[in-house]
Formats: C-alpha cells, structure tokens, sequence
C-alpha cells in the first residue's frame, strides 16, 4: 500500500477560527440534552418560572423520588416494565443484526435468479414510512396470533430493511479471495460467514445496533401490546406524565432516563465503529 504523507497547507488564524466555529456547532447542538439534564434536578419552583431558567440553581433528587414512589404504587412491579423493554430491545437487536446479514451475505457474494430483483425490493422498501405499513403490519401479526405477545415487536423490528441493505453494501467491500482462500483450506459457508465476514463488517452491525436500539428501547408497545404485564417502561413512564402539571418534575426524570440509555449505548458504540474502521484489514 502507498502511503501520502500529505499536510494542509493552512495557516494559524484559519486553524483557529475552523475549530472555533466546529466547538460553537458542538455546543449548540449539546444544549437541548444539557437543558434536559438541568430539568431533571429542577424543583418545581425553578420548573415554571418565567423566563425559564437554562441551569439549575438548587438541585434536588426529589423528582426522582416522586418517580420511584408513584411507580412503587403500580400493581405492576417496574422490574417487569425493565424486563419488558430489555427483552424486547436485546431480542429485536440482536435479531435483525443476526437475520440481516444472513440475508445480506447471499445478495453481496453469489448471484442467483432474482437477485437484483430482491435487492431492489429492499431499497424499495426504504422508501416507505412505519406509518405506512402500520395496519398491513397489525394484520399480518393478527393473522399469526401474535398480537399481546412480545413477539409482535420483535419480529417486526428484524425486518428492518435498512440494516439488509447496509450489510450488503459491507460485505461487498470483503475481497473474494479471501473467501476463496478460506474454502481452499476447508472452512464451511457458514464458518466463513461467523469468522471471516461478520467480523470484516464490525463497522456496520455496531451501526446498526445504534440505530435500531434507541428505537425499541422507546417503543411503548403501540397497537401490539394490550396486557399491562407486558407493557414497556416507556409506556409506564407515559403514563405517569399524564397526570398533569403537577408530576411535571417526575416528567423531567422520566425523559432523563430514557434519553441516557441510548446515549451512553451510542457514545460506546460509536467509539468502537471508529476504531474497528481505522484498524480494518480491508483497507487498499
């Protein structure tokens, strides 16, 4: 590989003023998660002043308090609303991950009849809204009589045409030879596809996990879901927000803690795409 030891001829002010105005972009589009976290410590005094207050000038842990007292209340534990939305999240993850590159794999390294044909269904499919295939969705979970049941979340979450069509562009990047070198010395498809491809494409199914996490760890079961048993943490926490104004600090805390979740996943996350990408072997 040729490698281009090549600077920027830039001078010093232009250096400066670059990083000044990429911090001031940083920080502004830091300020409505640095807003929500003040409202979370907020009292309600300081909640409903006017001019709203940007800091919080007295923090307290009583709206977290009130949280855990109005759900302590509930005939239904929050340890079953947390299993809940942590099955749901970890099975429909890790399951279109799983089936998403199965099916990308075949569409990215051999041609058969119909391959084009397929593929052009996915990208067809990016184009269509979940409000769109919101009733053929219920009607086909109806049929299956998997309405009330987890698995009307997670079945549908694996079919998520975005994550079919980002493994494949992926997977197209891996040489055939390597491939080919692997067959030479006996490995079966399916131990090439555990060994060989699916770490080469690291990149892509951490991004998909990005994706795809923050959206199940927030569903609150929609149309799907009607036993309160079964019922996500968000929708717990929804409801508890509907009382009024007066749980508006409890409110706070609630949105504190469904927004954490995914941001530590994507900061953790997102550290290892770049690693994994600047450390790829399959770089020219």
């Amino acid at each position: 590989m040729r490698l281009f030891n090549k600077q920027l001829n830039r001078s010093l002010p232009v250096t400066i003023l670059l990083f000044l105005l990429l911090a001031a972009f940083g920080v502004f589009m830091a300020l409505p998660l640095v807003y929500a976290v003040n409202n979370a410590f907020k009292p309600l005094d300081e909640l409903f002043i006017f001019p709203p207050r940007f800091f919080v000038r007295n923090p307290t842990l009583d709206n977290f308090y009130d949280l855990v007292a109005v759900m302590g209340d509930s005939w239904v534990p929050i340890s079953r609303y947390f299993f809940n939305t942590i099955l749901i999240t970890v099975f429909g993850t890790g399951g279109h991950i799983i089936f998403a590159s199965m099916a990308a794999y075949p569409l990215a390294k051999y041609k058969f009849p119909g391959s084009k044909v397929i593929f052009q269904i996915v990208i067809l499919a990016l184009m269509f809204s979940p409000h769109v295939t919101a009733i053929p969705n219920y009607l086909v979970m109806s049929g299956l009589g998997w309405i009330d049941s987890y698995l009307s979340l997670i079945i549908p979450a694996m079919a998520f045409p975005l994550g079919l069509f980002l493994m494949k562009q992926f997977m197209e990047q891996i040489p055939d030879s390597m491939l080919e070198a692997a067959k030479i010395d006996g490995a079966s498809e399916f131990r090439i596809f555990w060994k060989i491809v699916m770490p080469n494409v690291k990149p892509a199914w951490l991004t998909l996990l990005i994706l795809q996490f923050p959206i199940l760890w927030g569903t609150n079961g929609g149309n799907f879901i009607y036993s309160e048993e079964l019922k996500t943490l968000n929708y717990a926490l929804e409801q508890i927000t509907e009382a009024g104004i007066a749980r508006a600090g409890v409110g706070a805390a609630v949105a504190l803690i469904l927004m954490s979740v995914p941001i530590i996943l994507f900061i953790v996350s997102q550290s290892k795409v770049i690693e994994t990408m600047s450390s790829s072997g399959m770089k020219d």
